[in-house]
């Protein structure tokens, strides 16, 4: 009779033991479950990882083939041609200042200095109806010279050489603006470009003018190297005839003016583009580049008042009107 309640017990701790066998078999399944999905895991993050630093692995774009060095006679021969294609896109290439006898052009150029054209044709009408010829220019009050001559800025230092040019011509030559250009740089305010300009289209003596956009140019052309205009002169004089000197001027700076920009020059729209070394400089897509052009190849007006009669474009509007 009392071994009997013995039996139960032992069932009991057989079912607790079982219990606990079977909750820490759970246990242990749940704590290998995600030990599982982070070793799944891992691939996924390592070829995450791989894609990553792949871009690295590509290879480096191969540098641009350094340009052949060309030869003097070479750069001579596509220099003149270029010279031919210029002349036959401007074949109205002219001096883009109004004028009608050496002296209005002689005040015209000294005044175009750090301005437009465009605003010394504006403001010479007026000008030249109060002081018509040197020796009026050289009484004029330098306050009123200053008044009429304000729309080209620098007036006043523009005044006082005008001023003193015109009484040298006054006093040392007769009232007349002389033909040569060792006389010309002798006056107040001109240098041998201005002197070049009133030579070359004042008397039919050849001459090379160096605005900035000649410079630009011919540095581009690949024509010359230096920044001094009296060197970029002396450079281009020796690649072209003297025949050629005066026009040659005029194409250039036409074509700095209307396509080869100093900011952005419209290579796409350049038809001297091939004969260019420093093609790509600017806009290369043609259409872009048909709307950088400027003046009668934008279809917009020029500088001068007065054109010439072969002029395709419109004449510049006056002072008031613009």
């Amino acid at each position: 009779m009392t071994e009997t309640p013995a039996k139960p017990t032992a069932k009991k701790t057989a079912t607790k033991t079982a219990t606990k066998t079977t909750t820490a078999a759970r246990k242990t399944t749940a704590e290998k479950a995600p030990a599982k999905k982070t070793a799944a895991a891992k691939p996924a993050a390592a070829k995450k990882t791989t894609a990553k630093k792949a871009p690295a692995k590509a290879p480096a774009k191969k540098a641009a083939p350094a340009r052949k060095p060309e030869s003097r006679v070479a750069m001579v021969r596509r220099a003149r041609r270029i010279n031919r294609e210029l002349a036959e896109l401007y074949p109205y290439a002219h001096p883009e200042l109004d004028f009608g006898n050496p002296f209005e052009l002689l005040v015209a150029t000294v005044l175009s200095a750090q301005t437009t054209d465009l605003r010394v044709n504006q403001t010479t009408p007026r000008l030249f109806a109060v002081c018509p010829t040197p020796e009026d220019m050289a009484a004029i009050p330098p306050e009123q010279l200053e008044e009429l001559i304000r729309p080209t800025g620098f007036f006043r230092a523009k005044a006082k050489s005008l001023i003193g040019l015109s009484t040298a011509l006054r006093d040392r030559f007769g009232g007349e603006v002389p033909g040569r250009l060792e006389d010309l740089v002798t006056l107040p305010g001109v240098g041998r470009k201005t002197a070049n300009v009133v030579l070359g289209n004042a008397f039919g003596v050849p001459g090379i003018t160096v605005d900035t956009h000649f410079g630009r140019l011919a540095r581009r052309f690949g024509w010359t190297t230096a920044q001094d205009a009296e060197k970029v002169e002396a450079d281009v004089a020796e690649i072209f005839p003297k025949s050629e000197w005066t026009m040659l001027s005029h194409r250039v700076v036409f074509h700095g003016r209307r396509v080869c920009h100093s900011r952005k020059p419209a290579c796409g729209a350049c038809p001297v583009a091939p004969l260019c070394p420093s093609y790509g400089e600017g806009e290369t897509d043609p259409e872009r580049a048909k709307k950088l052009l400027k003046y009668e190849l934008g279809g917009q007006p020029g500088q001068r008042l007065k054109p010439p009669a072969d002029y395709p474009g419109q004449p510049a509007l006056p002072l008031a009107a613009s």
